[in-house]
């Protein structure tokens, strides 16, 4: 049982990683190319507001998956696992109209703050601040937060 735990693990971070990977064929954003080359000079691009509102809830929907597979197989309590998932979603639910803002102002608001609410955005940054704080949670001497 502990090996399939663990496997379970491997196989969710496996997911994580290949949403990033694959980024590019599984989602629009044109925004990709635009941070990639990570100059504040270049033209910023036509979007489809609509569409890329659509893939960027997809990608989140995916994230949180297999963001949900890892914190279940690790700690093995539902209860922790929902809260993990609420902890993202809330995440998600301030992060996402500020970057949809910065980018109906093309980032007047700044390049580097848009940088890094896409971050919040696209990527699963939160499950490397769940992870720790939940196994603190485990190890409270005294305590039963099951």
């Amino acid at each position: 049982m502990k090996y399939l735990k663990w496997l379970f693990v491997i196989l969710g971070i496996c997911g994580l990683v290949a949403v990033r990977i694959f980024e590019d064929i599984l989602f629009y954003d044109p925004f990709l190319g635009y941070f990639h080359e990570a100059s504040k000079k270049a033209d910023f691009p036509e979007f489809d507001a609509v569409k890329l509102t659509i893939n960027h809830l997809f990608r989140f929907f995916l994230n949180v998956l297999f963001s949900a597979v890892v914190v279940y197989f690790i700690f093995l309590n539902k209860k922790w696992t929902f809260q993990a998932v609420l902890l993202m979603c809330i995440v998600f639910a301030l992060t996402f109209p500020i970057y949809l803002y910065c980018i109906h102002t093309k980032f007047e608001i700044g390049y580097l703050f848009s940088f890094y609410m896409r971050r919040f955005v696209i990527q699963p940054l939160i499950l490397l601040l769940i992870i720790p704080l939940f196994y603190y949670r485990k190890h409270l001497p005294s305590q039963n937060l099951s």
